[in-house]
């Protein structure tokens, strides 16, 4: 009897190992090989790490791209800089509106620009390494905003009748002890500059940059402020159709520009890995071996799993004008992630994604890039910056510019 039961164990752990290896095997034989149609040149990977602020280092790598076309010359921009202006900004509204808007770490392509407009911008040396001012090796937000998030809901929400300007110096001394003080004056390469006199010498022109974003509760061809928090300087977007959005960033692409994205990546078929598609739910719960019943009840992990195992086979949905709309008015659609699209590849069955930096560092199966099919984007962009020459005549016609 007891080696009965042996040899019993003995077969299904042989028959536990085949299908494991199976199972190995079929994600393997799935997994995406990419060949590159067209890469832009961009600045390296960097990382966030514990901070709300994707919006500052995916528009600044942006910007560091479009200095990098203009002029051959790579810089590394200050990300804190931005952030100290930004949150300064920020607070100031909510006290202005008595608290009643949100106050948060995120934000948007244009907290960037606006910032760079006003203030200007210093290199990255000329301010203190993110997270070493309390003895982290990177960003880390978790004390820095529990110490200014009530600060300035104090302040906003004071029955005092009248403010002094007192909380600008105290909230000020919260940003500089946790991200650095802002110089007023810095040498790089040997010459000295003001933040002013350093974004003058970039070789930009500020002017050039829009916003472009696409739905049907504003009439096309306008311009609008997206309804999203983090939208909170009400920058205008210029709306377009759909299939134009896409075509915008195609031409941007083949012209050698990039585009500062900002999207949903909550999605299921946005992976650790590097992935990103847009999952056809039916037909994937179908292809894993489940009804929609079961494919419902399993653990967002397990989705993940099953969407890994059939890596570029899974199947998509096709995005359209009306779906995004649909999503984005039923909150589906939401304002989770800034990145950088930089280029397009092609898998091995032809099938085309964009090139998109991330800030998570070098994670991820492509060591931060991320690659995203084009139904992705087109179905789970929110708006999208971009140098306004990337822009088809056609569409910058009807728009205006």
């Amino acid at each position: 009897m007891k080696k009965i039961l042996t040899f019993a164990l003995l077969v299904v752990i042989a028959t536990s190992a085949s299908a494991a290896k199976k199972k190995t095997d079929a994600k393997e034989a799935n997994k995406p090989v990419f060949t590159t149609i067209k890469e832009i040149p961009v600045t390296s990977v960097k990382d966030q790490n514990r901070s709300g602020t994707c919006w500052d280092y995916s528009t600044m790598s942006f910007f560091e791209a479009e200095i990098l076309k203009a002029t051959g010359k790579a810089y590394d921009l200050c990300e804190s800089f931005v952030a100290n202006k930004t949150y300064m900004d920020r607070a100031v509204q909510v006290v202005r509106y008595h608290g009643d808007c949100q106050f948060a770490q995120g934000g948007s392509a244009e907290d960037v620009l606006a910032t760079m407009k006003t203030w200007g911008i210093c290199p990255e040396n000329a301010m203190p390494f993110p997270g070493s001012l309390y003895g982290d090796s990177l960003n880390n937000f978790n004390e820095f905003f529990s110490v200014l998030e009530p600060y300035v809901a104090a302040v906003a929400k004071s029955d005092a009748k009248k403010l002094s300007g007192a909380w600008k110096n105290g909230l000020q001394g919260i940003l500089d002890a946790y991200l650095g003080k802002c110089p007023e004056k810095f040498t790089y390469e040997g010459k000295e500059y003001s933040p002013k006199t350093f974004m003058a010498s970039l070789g930009i022109n500020l002017n050039d940059y829009v916003s472009i974003t696409s739905y049907t509760h504003h009439p096309f061809y306008t311009a609008f402020a997206v309804e999203v928090q983090d939208n909170w300087r009400f920058p205008l977007s210029y709306n377009v159709p759909m299939d134009e959005m896409m075509q915008i960033i195609d031409n941007a692409v083949n012209e050698g520009y990039t585009v500062a994205w900002g999207g949903d990546v909550s999605e299921e078929g946005f992976t650790r890995q590097g992935l990103a598609y847009a999952i056809d739910a039916k037909a994937t719960q179908s292809l894993a071996g489940s009804d929609m019943a079961r494919w419902l009840k399993l653990t967002a992990d397990k989705k993940r799993n099953v969407i890994d195992s059939l890596g570029c086979k899974v199947p998509e949905i096709v995005p359209t004008q009306e779906m995004r709309q649909e999503r984005f008015d039923n909150w589906q659609l939401t304002d989770d992630h800034g990145m950088h699209i930089y280029g397009v590849a092609k898998d091995q069955n032809g099938k085309e994604y964009y090139m998109v930096k991330n800030s998570w560092g070098e994670s991820g199966d492509y060591k931060g890039t991320w690659y995203m099919t084009k139904a992705f984007i087109a179905a789970n962009t929110m708006d999208f910056m971009i140098n306004k020459n990337a822009i088809p005549a056609d569409i910058r016609k009807k728009l205006g510019l």
